[in-house]
This record gives C-alpha cells, structure tokens and sequence, in this order.
C-alpha cells in the first residue's frame, strides 16, 4: 500500500501526541496516513508491552491509520546503525511517502532525538539505488520522500510552521487517552510518571492553544524542518 504520509515514531503514543491532529486532519482530507513505531516503548514504567500494543491497535482504529507497524527495536537501546538504518529504508520503500513526519530532533528523552536522526538518514539513505533491501522476498526500488518534517514533543521548539488542528483535537486526545497504561487517571495504583500527571495532559493543552493562537486558530501542531522552505507564491501562505 503506498501512503500519502508515514508518521515514524520511537515509542507507541509519539506520533498521537506530537501531531495526532495533523494525522486525523489528512486521513478526513481522504489521505492515506500509517505510522511505523521503532520500539514497544517496553521500558515504560507502567503498562507492559503487550498492553501497550493493544492501546496502539485502539488509538489506530481511533484516526483510521491505513497501517501500523511496529519494528521492534529496543527501547532505550536502538542504534543509529547499519541495521536499524536498513529496516527503516525498508519500511520507506515499502509504503512510499510523499511525506514523513518523524520524532522531535531534541527532546526530553534521548530516544525521540535518536528516532529523528534515523528517520533523516533513512529517508536520503531510501533514496540510493546501491542499497538492497528485500521485503516479501522481493528486491525494493528505492524511494526517497519529498520532504521530512519534525513534531514538536516534550520540550518546546520553535516551529517553523504549524497547522490548524482546530476541528481534530477532540479526535487528537481520544487517540492520546486510548493509552490507558500511560496518563493520567487518577484510579490507577501505578507509578507516577512524568506523563501520567494530570499537569502533562494540561501542557498538551495549553501547547495546542497556544500554537493555535500563533496562527488565529483555536488548537495548533508544530513542526520543524531541516532546509528552508520554498513557496511557488506568496499565495501559498495561510
């Protein structure tokens, strides 16, 4: 199946709560979005990995992914190496993206910089045709996506562009509390945990807000991107 969009992200809950709005927006828009998670997120203090496959499945049927797959890479562990670079080109020219929307390049945990530093290798990587690599046991093409943009986590950074997810936030959160094991819910005799507060879920709140504000909309998703932007118009500005 080729997608429109492949949204890569390092644990399972990165994509919907980095840009799950942008995500819903598209797929209403009648694009085809899947998201490819590197690692069960297995080191989570709460939940196990089992669980957090099933909240994945949830959270999917939520935004109408047309795929998801998890590549099982360890969490915490994952490398920015031959092999792990070679399943990640494997998965691009599986699906062939016009677009890729991948981890934060800086953030509060080390994964989502690695994440974003494997998504940008992978992409250019994707696109050389002296790299092999087999999927159903057949030779791939190579594929290199139009462009590569970066949703903004944990710490702020200053987007270079955001897009009104005004309609699609209520969507957005329902996809993020599909997580059960992992925020808030104040019956729950689990650790707490840096996104299990309730304060977690109002900074997502107030971040989507405060973006929307940034552009006159009511909910806003930051992005960053590694190259200037081009325009063919000034017209193309919101």
């Amino acid at each position: 199946m080729k997608l429109d969009i492949l949204v890569l992200a390092a644990h399972p809950d990165d994509a919907e709560l980095g840009c799950g709005g942008t995500i819903a927006k598209h797929i209403a828009m009648n694009q085809k979005v899947g998201i490819v998670d590197f690692t069960r997120g297995e080191l989570g203090t709460r939940g196990t990995p089992e669980t957090r496959d099933q909240e994945a499945a949830a959270s999917s049927k939520i935004l109408g992914l047309s795929i998801r797959e998890n590549l099982g890479f360890r969490d915490g562990f994952f490398a920015i190496d031959e092999q792990h670079q070679l399943e990640v080109i494997r998965v691009i020219r599986k699906y062939k993206p016009e677009i890729v929307l991948a981890n934060a390049i800086m953030d509060r945990h080390p994964d989502h910089g690695k994440g974003a530093e494997l998504a940008f290798k992978a992409c250019f990587m994707a696109g050389l045709n002296k790299i092999e690599t087999i999927d159903a046991d057949l030779k791939q093409a190579p594929w290199r996506p139009k462009v590569l943009y970066h949703y903004i986590q944990s710490q702020m950074i200053k987007p270079d562009f955001v897009v009104d997810v005004s309609d699609f936030w209520k969507k957005k959160m329902e996809s993020v509390m599909a997580y059960k094991s992992q925020f808030h819910d104040p019956n729950s005799s689990e650790p707490e945990t840096y996104i299990s507060s309730q304060g977690f879920l109002n900074m997502l709140e107030s971040r989507g807000v405060e973006l929307g504000h940034a552009i006159g909309a009511s909910y806003g998703e930051g992005f960053t991107i590694r190259r200037t932007i081009g325009l063919n118009a000034l017209t193309d500005i919101r």
